[in-house]
């Protein structure tokens, strides 16, 4: 297996959880045959820095010429006064456009014990395992006018989507759908908004081609409740951009942090890969980021670009096992626990790597038996 990969850090922690990512890329390329090329590209505040646009065209051609692009995070609030369409935040916008991937996949999985340090109790939260299908280039980000009169205190956005943009979002996750417990939630405001109506008529319709997936319809206040109660009744959530956005980052109290969460997004030219956590540049270079949802994002790439399911399965065990023997990083941490060792990002990462080289070179020794 060969890859080219580029690489867009980006601002704050960025550099630091990719920087554990790519180690995670690496120790299953060199343990396995594979040649994985790196290019790094900037992206964010440092390109605005540097080069004067938060996407420089030399990136974007990167990314386009490469086989799979992992990203760390954008922002700072030192850009904050620029207009919207020139800060780091309108780069990875800009990105995630050219590469044309409108199905963004986010998990949530209460890997065991974490569940015990979410704020959730650990009934509730055990065994919870929640893949979210977002769609990314629709609705209110994209939407078209959109407008603020500063003059008049007047502003809008527009939330649109066409029939073709709910199917081709709706039969990715269908079929993500059979390959898990096969179940689909799709989740709107329908009861009030006629865009959601476009969107529950239309995936009702997919459905009909998916007769071994059960289809069931929520609001989305009903939603944001149940993910909160009953995690566990959830395998696939399939819903909008707003609505996606919020929802899978309030679904990080199920894992314990949003440093936990991994995502993917898929069905473009090129498949763009990023931890769903922002640049925290207030932790920036203290050691305290947590790089585990880069470490999940990194799985995900293995998964869904390299196609090595179980070199991805086993960087999630990785994970698991890691987090089972008491280490945290400061997010993680919790006062009323006990038997925790908080370590730094570079040592998260390091544990994770151990683990990982132990299960890639038990399960190469099974084979070979």
């Amino acid at each position: 297996m060969e890859m080219k990969i580029t690489v867009v850090p980006g601002d704050g922690i960025g550099p630091e959880v990719t920087r554990e990512a790519i180690a995670a890329l690496e120790s299953v390329a060199q343990l396995g045959g594979h040649k994985f090329q790196f290019l790094e590209m900037p992206i964010g505040g440092i390109a605005i820095t540097k080069h004067g646009s938060p996407l420089p065209s030399a990136t974007l051609d990167a990314a386009l010429d490469s086989d799979a692009v992992l990203l760390g995070a954008v922002g700072g609030n030192e850009f904050n006064s620029l207009p919207p369409n020139k800060r780091p935040e309108a780069g990875l916008l800009q990105l995630r456009h050219a590469l044309g991937g409108f199905a963004n996949l986010r998990p949530s999985v209460a890997y065991a014990p974490l569940n015990h340090n979410s704020p959730l109790r650990a009934e509730v939260t055990d065994g919870a395992d929640i893949l979210f299908v977002r769609e990314l280039l629709g609705g209110l980000y994209f939407g078209e006018p959109r407008s603020w009169d500063k003059e008049n205190n007047v502003a809008f956005n527009t939330m649109r989507y066409s029939r073709n943009e709910v199917v081709r979002v709706a039969r990715i996750a269908f079929e993500l759908a059979q390959r898990r417990r096969r179940k689909l939630t799709s989740v709107d405001k329908a009861n009030v908004l006629e865009v959601s109506q476009l969107w529950r008529a239309t995936v009702t319709e997919v459905a009909a081609e998916y007769p071994d997936v059960t289809l069931e319809h929520q609001y989305v206040d009903a939603c944001a409740m149940h993910l909160m109660n009953i995690p566990r009744n959830f395998d696939v959530v399939l819903t909008e951009n707003l609505f996606g956005d919020i929802l899978s980052d309030e679904a990080a109290v199920i894992t314990g942090s949003l440093g936990m969460l991994p995502s993917a997004t898929i069905g473009g030219r090129v498949n763009l890969y990023e931890p769903v956590h922002g640049s925290a540049p207030d932790i920036a270079g203290t050691g305290k980021a947590n790089p585990l949802g880069a470490i999940l994002t990194a799985a995900m790439l293995l998964r869904h670009s390299a196609g090595l399911e179980q070199d991805a399965q086993a960087v999630e065990a990785a994970v698991q096992r890691t987090l089972e023997r008491g280490y945290r990083t400061a997010d993680l941490a919790r006062t009323n626990q006990t038997g925790q060792q908080i370590v730094t990002t570079r040592e998260m990462g390091k544990l994770v790597f151990e683990i990982l080289n132990e299960i890639i070179d038990r399960s190469q020794a099974l084979h070979a038996v």
